[in-house]
């Protein structure tokens, strides 16, 4: 934005605090910019004011902000007085009128908001004053509601619409489900490569492989259909996105693949990535995926291993020349960006950060645009991380937790830097599936992550300044739930996915108290 633009917008802004008539304004916003950072303050309140005001605030674009009742001729401290309602037609006719010659005074401003200014003045203003006065001192209790039940194992869901969405089964099919009549639809034509259900014989492998105790079991384990995701530009082009294990023979690995969704079937199937080499070994696959506010499609690969007694001298992910073990970035049809981070020479230009253990929750926060995700240990070692480009997250190297192997003992490797993660904790948790919350239902949770847990059946709550964790919070104690994911509908619902054999689809809805 030019700064002819910025000042323009400031005068539209502080046009508004102009008086109309002595105490005609009922409700006004003060607010306070600080350090002089008018540019990105404004940015922040232009593009969406609603969603990004604590933003701006945490940010430290804004000194303070604070809804005040006083007339318009009243003296106040602060830079903007920002009219939010009017006593009768007639006064905002007035301000429309001079909003509009102000417009028309500085004509690069249209750019910024193409619609009238009743509609930009009641799309920002009055309903977020009345937003703010309904949900003052409202009391509320979150309570879980199950909605649909009888699916495999689900993984991960997408919305189509508010009602219909696409759910994924670990342990059974990719279904479009609807959520008001309950019918279930299985997707057709799903590749043939998919491995789940398998027979364990361990004796035929190397120790470690897999566990003696699993020996003559039948069992999807950690194999199956991972992450759904729809195209950004879906509604033009019926492209969804699918992570699952495929299999060759015995051995398996993450693949994902690229199809239009038409009749509830897959068609002109495309495979984008493929987490080569196929190994046995039914375990930590990841099969997470978000789409960058850049586009791009992220994946998360776990390193494939049960126990490090399997680890070679150069650990799995550590080697840059092996896809297992690493965060990549890929185009939407499989090719690479360009700007996709150097790691050593040789190394696989899809790796967008390395040092990854197990990680399948992966998501966007949609304000910042920063992309978090989470990470299984063995012993203790689960963590939150924030994604960069280039990052090192140390596994099996450097670790918050412990081995499963007892004698393991890693290489050093002196010639890399390795990152911490934003949050680890000091019990076993197994976080998966996470998403941004923010719907309007829950006011106090608006920009909170919400954290699914395998483990004694955790959901977490986890408030976030900047990119620091402050508050980790633990819901539902008193009735926990294996769950594996979170999500998010367009209308700003929160759902989880239990993972159990009859697994749920669960609404975390407000009861008022």
């Amino acid at each position: 934005m030019n700064k002819l633009g910025i000042y323009g917008l400031s005068l539209i802004l502080i046009a508004l605090s102009l008086p109309v008539s002595s105490q005609s304004i009922a409700v006004v916003e003060g607010v306070k910019i600080k350090n002089g950072l008018t540019k990105e303050a404004l940015f922040y309140y232009n593009n969406n004011w609603r969603e990004l005001r604590v933003k701006a605030l945490e940010m430290g674009f804004i000194e303070s902000f604070n809804l005040i009742e006083q007339g318009a001729n009243s003296k106040t401290e602060f830079d903007l007085l920002l009219i939010t309602n009017y006593i009768n037609a007639a006064q905002q006719s007035l301000a429309d009128e001079r909003f509009s010659q102000l417009i028309a005074a500085h004509s690069e401003v249209k750019l910024l908001n193409q619609i009238q200014p009743s509609e930009f003045r009641q799309s920002l203003f009055v309903n977020i004053a009345k937003g703010l006065h309904q949900s003052k001192d409202e009391a509320y209790t979150p309570v879980k509601e199950v909605l649909l039940e009888g699916l495999a194992h689900p993984w991960s869901m997408a919305f189509l619409t508010e009602q219909l969405a696409l759910v994924s089964e670990k342990d059974g099919h990719l279904l479009k489900v609807d959520l008001q009549s309950k019918e279930k639809t299985v997707i057709k034509n799903f590749p043939e490569d998919l491995a789940n259900k398998v027979s364990i014989d361990a004796t035929q492998y190397e120790p470690g492989i897999y566990p003696t105790s699993l020996n003559g079991r039948t069992g999807s384990f950690n194999l199956g259909i991972f992450d759904v995701l729809l195209d950004p530009n879906f509604i033009d082009n019926r492209y969804i996105y699918v992570a699952y294990s495929a299999k060759k023979a015995d051995t398996f690995t993450t693949k994902v693949i690229r199809a239009i969704l038409k009749d509830d079937e897959l068609t002109q199937i495309k495979s984008i990535f493929e987490a080569a080499p196929y190994t046995p070994g039914a375990w930590h696959f990841g099969g997470g995926m978000t789409f960058g506010q850049d586009g791009k499609l992220y994946i998360t690969v776990g390193e494939r291993l049960f126990n490090e007694v399997n680890q070679p001298d150069m650990p799995i992910a550590q080697n840059m020349q092996d896809k297992r073990g690493k965060i990549h970035r890929i185009n939407t049809d499989g090719s690479i960006p360009i700007d996709n981070p150097d790691f050593f020479e040789q190394g696989i230009s899809s790796i967008y950060a390395a040092g990854i253990r197990a990680a399948q929750g992966l998501t966007v926060e949609p304000f910042s645009g920063n992309i978090w995700f989470s990470e299984h240990g063995t012993h203790q070692g689960d963590e939150i991380n924030l994604l960069k480009p280039g990052a090192n997250y140390g596994w099996p190297v450097h670790t918050t937790g412990r081995y499963r192997h007892a004698e393991y003992q890693p290489p050093a490797l002196a010639d890399r830097a390795f990152t911490d993660p934003k949050w680890f904790w000091k019990q076993t948790v197994a976080p998966t599936g996470l998403t941004f919350y923010t719907g309007d239902e829950f006011p106090e949770w608006k920009n909170n992550l919400f954290v699914a847990g395998l483990s004694k059946g955790s959901l977490w709550r986890v408030t976030i300044e900047g990119t620091t964790i402050k508050s980790v919070e633990s819901l539902f104690v008193d009735s926990p739930v294996r769950s594996r994911k979170v999500v998010q509908s367009p209308q700003g619902k929160l759902y989880m996915l239990t993972d159990e054999d009859n697994g749920k689809i669960i609404r975390i809805r407000k009861t008022h108290s």
